[in-house]
């Protein structure tokens, strides 16, 4: 039988190398671009299983969604273990939109804007 593995969210970024950067030197990503020299198409971004790709669209500019919705409207939704130790490692490095807290449905979050205006919540069930 067919199984789905993982899912990959795919962001559009006018600067495929600026954005590898960022994520490898705040969040500890490793980027893997295509091709091999600047401008980039294409990358991978990864991290322990967590798969980021970034496709270059020229002069591309992220619309500003997250005020639409009561709760925000977010990118990607990232489960991890140890929430509170990741939190800590990269709260200094990055732009925090949420502090880490504990959300009503029992899960830890913090909520981070990258460079291009991306929302990610990183995530850890309590208990």
């Amino acid at each position: 039988m067919t199984s789905l593995n993982a899912i990959a969210p795919c962001f559009a970024v006018a600067n495929v190398g600026d954005t590898i950067r960022w994520y490898e030197e705040k969040l500890k990503f490793k980027g893997n671009p295509f091709p091999d020299v600047e401008p980039y198409a294409f990358a991978i971004l990864l991290r322990d299983g967590v798969e980021i790709m970034l496709q270059r669209l020229e002069d591309y500019e992220k619309p500003d969604l997250y005020a639409l919705r009561g709760g925000g409207v977010w990118d990607a939704y990232v489960r991890v273990a140890r929430v509170r130790e990741y939190y800590e490692a990269v709260r200094e490095e990055v732009e925090i939109v949420k502090p880490l807290r504990l959300q009503p449905y029992g899960a830890w979050e913090f909520e981070v804007k990258d460079l291009n205006g991306y929302l990610l919540v990183f995530s850890e069930m309590a208990g």
